[in-house]
């Protein structure tokens, strides 16, 4: 039987942009930043390994009351983990524009009123050191100048305005800011999926007096295009919907800290982006020929809109969802956030504001779950390295790229969709030497299905409208109803939710895990896919089964004991009578072999049993260690000394060599491979001692045929995304073709 031609489609409302791809822009890659020293000193000049406090957005968390603020901004601004000591104030996109050379369709440029020529949409993040808590001094000064300003954030401490062109330059030089950014567009990201995830088999599992593990209790936030709270598949137990709220950040008559309530609204959804990724994670099955259960099918959640009736946001009204997601977390038990949208941002994860917002909810202790995105392949068919978007690219976030289980339950013949966003990060700065610095991180962590997921359609009330992606895709709908609609989506997008619903499962299970906690936990027990490397897949394709096997062996005070600092690093992290389960699990007759592996602080591969009986100080998840970086986001900032991994765990990162794409070594080694490799890794007799640069890859690296990198993403309509528009995981249609070996 003839084979379908694989295709690799995207829609976005109001551009025909038909086929997609990530253009080669570069081909050489820098080396990533200096050696990571010793750990345990106590010196705090920076680049030594000592910690101190952070610069404004990484020692900000979120607050309920001003004095808090005003205390957070008070200690902020001291410390070295600032991407660039501010010598680079405007972001590069902008920049570019101020000079005269844009593209042209930067949606940010706008025009003003009559006579004021174009004003250009800003973020203005604040040096929190310096700055008074509400701004005014900044607000007095831009107003002069002839702009306006807009929200105040919390996230990230700063305001959006739009200003005159003439401006901005003289406003970067005030003491009071410490880097003005676009205010990009952001657009959405774009049962078989509890069969492959083995999610089927733990439905039972004993979890005390709780009923059967189905999310049950666990709040999910979905940042996301809205969520029709009628239709079937978020129907609770009682019959009611399991939508707890649904606010809106895109309406005219909502502000930063006041979203309008969209409850009631006819139409919840008119995108459909937002419903199908909600249903994926935690969708009950509607009846019909196909089972459509999500993984978490009874987790209560909530609707964060960013998102328009096209698709189409900004990063200012992005980040005040995520402000409103930290702010409600702790009365609503908000412990996932979703996010299945991004920017192309190409600044460093320091300074990127989804970035810095991501991190702050994480050390909120909020598990915040990104798409990799779907910038993997290019229009000639080659794969494109270095084409995760931001905010896959924070370091602290669970970056999820899209599996391919090619319409079968068997994880046996899994591959990686060519359309999964590969690493490295590619967020940069610039030196005090000129030179461009890459981040160059290793994303994604792991997998999930991706590839013609089942998930539910958006309709407004009535019926008689449908969903924008359900009106263009009629071909992928397979079940209409008014609240019963099912249709088939690609994209990372929607193997985003399968993690989050998978992060549901583990805080039921347990909820003492903190985010890093249960990011290496899935990176551990995920099963790596035969023939794709590090760059590719992570760790491997996600077993529900196996990491929460781990989650339940593991004390459920954890949390309570990191936040107390009544724990240290070695000591065990095992519950009373508990061992670490098998490194194997049985899914539906095949045994699913663990990867035994993690990331850790951005560009180390790290493994042994240690890494889950014992406390590592990366599992608080106020404490960010990236590179030589290692500093909290915490209110205090307190400073860090002692050892980061305690001893006895194996460092992997030299035994895979230097990074080469045709030896298939460093960061291109095979993920499966791995494991081999641990048997030759440097076991830390006394905590961290790695002084190497980690998995990174050099200036000058021959990149074998077909290989691209990518450093910019470039539509084949010919609209270059650089740093203007901003796309996030849009819908993709299905990868077909013969499965490997056929």
């Amino acid at each position: 039987m003839s084979k379908t031609p694989k295709t690799i489609d995207r829609f976005t409302t109001g551009r025909p942009f038909g086929r997609l791809a990530a253009a080669l822009l570069a081909i050489s890659l820098f080396a990533a930043g200096p050696a990571l020293a010793q750990s345990n000193s106590s010196n705090s000049s920076r680049g030594n390994g000592s910690v101190t406090a952070g610069n404004g957005p990484l020692a900000t968390i979120a607050a309920n009351n001003a004095s808090r603020i005003s205390s957070l901004l008070a200690t902020a601004g001291r410390g070295g983990n600032r991407a660039d000591d501010g010598r680079n104030k405007i972001s590069a996109d902008l920049a570019q524009v101020l000079a005269g050379h844009g593209t042209g369709r930067e949606r940010w440029v706008k025009p003003g009123a009559r006579g004021q020529g174009n004003l250009v949409d800003v973020l203005i993040m604040a040096n929190a050191g310096t700055a008074d808590p509400r701004f005014n001094g900044l607000r007095l000064a831009l107003t002069a100048a002839g702009g306006t300003y807009g929200r105040n954030f919390r996230s990230v401490p700063g305001i959006s305005a739009k200003l005159p062109p003439a401006i901005i330059a003289k406003l970067a030089q005030r003491p009071d800011v410490w880097r003005i950014v676009p205010n990009r567009t952001v657009v959405q990201a774009s049962s078989a999926v509890e069969l492959i995830t083995g999610t089927d088999a733990v439905r039972n599992m004993s979890i005390g007096s709780a009923p059967q593990l189905d999310g049950t209790g666990v709040g999910i936030a979905f940042v996301d295009s809205g969520i029709m709270s009628a239709h079937g598949a978020f129907v609770g137990n009682d019959g009611s919907s399991r939508i707890k709220m649904s606010v809106d950040f895109t309406s005219p008559q909502a502000t930063p800290t006041n979203p309008v309530d969209s409850s009631g609204y006819p139409f919840q959804d008119p995108y459909g982006h937002g419903t199908l990724v909600a249903s994926v994670a935690a969708g009950r099955s509607v009846g019909g020929s196909l089972d459509s259960t999500g993984v978490a099918p009874n987790a209560s959640l909530y609707d964060v809109r960013v998102l328009d009736n096209s698709g189409y946001g900004d990063v200012a009204t992005t980040l005040a969802g995520i402000d409103w997601v930290i702010n409600n977390a702790a009365a609503n038990n908000i412990k996932v956030l979703n996010i299945s949208l991004g920017s192309t941002s190409t600044d460093s994860y320091l300074t990127d504001p989804l970035c810095v917002a991501v991190r702050n909810a994480v050390a909120a202790g909020i598990t915040v779950v990104v798409a990799a995105g779907n910038y993997g392949q290019d229009a000639t068919g080659a794969q494109v390295y270095g084409s995760i978007s931001s905010p896959g690219d924070e370091p602290s976030a669970i970056t999820v790229g899209s599996a391919n289980a090619h319409d079968t339950s068997a994880r046996s013949g899994d591959t990686i969709n060519n359309f999964s966003g590969r690493g490295p990060t590619r967020g940069s700065y610039v030196d005090a030497n000129g030179n461009t610095q890459y981040d160059n991180f290793l994303k994604p962590d792991l997998v999930a299905p991706g590839n013609r997921v089942i998930g539910g359609v958006s309709t407004d009330l009535p019926g008689l409208a449908t969903s924008v992606l359900a009106s263009a895709f009629p071909q992928l709908v397979v079940q209409q109803s008014l609240d019963k609609g099912l249709m088939q989506a690609s994209g990372t997008s929607f193997a985003t939710p399968v993690i989050t619903g998978a992060v549901a499962l583990l805080l039921q299970a347990n909820p003492g895990l903190t985010p890093p906690i249960i990011k290496a936990i899935l990176q551990y027990t995920a099963e790596p896919l035969p023939g794709a490397n590090l760059l590719q897949q992570g760790s491997g394709l996600v077993n529900v089964p196996g990491a929460l096997t781990v989650a339940q062996a593991l004390d459920p005070a954890l949390a309570s004991r990191i936040a107390a600092g009544t724990i240290n690093v070695g000591d065990s992290m095992l519950a009373a009578g508990k061992t670490l389960p098998s490194d194997s699990t049985v899914i539906d007759g095949h045994v699913a072999t663990w990867s035994q592996f993690v990331y850790m602080g951005g560009r180390y591969v790290l493994s042994g049993d240690d890494l889950l009986t014992q406390y590592q100080a990366a599992y608080n998840p106020q404490l960010s260690w990236v590179g030589p970086q290692v500093t909290y986001v915490a209110e205090n900032a307190p400073t860090f000394s002692g050892s980061l991994v305690s001893p006895g765990v194996i460092s992997v990162t030299d035994a895979l060599g230097a990074s080469d794409p045709v030896l298939g070594t460093g960061a291109f080694t095979p993920s499966a491979s791995v494991l081999t490799q641990a048997n030759m890794g440097m076991t830390l007799l006394q905590g961290l001692s790695v002084t190497t640069q980690g998995l990174v890859l050099s200036e000058g690296l021959v990149l074998s045929e077909g290989l691209v990198l990518s450093e910019g993403l470039v539509l084949s309509e010919g609209l270059v995304l650089s740093e203007g528009l901003v796309l996030s995981e849009g819908l993709v249609l299905s990868e077909y073709g013969p499965m490997p070996g056929e």
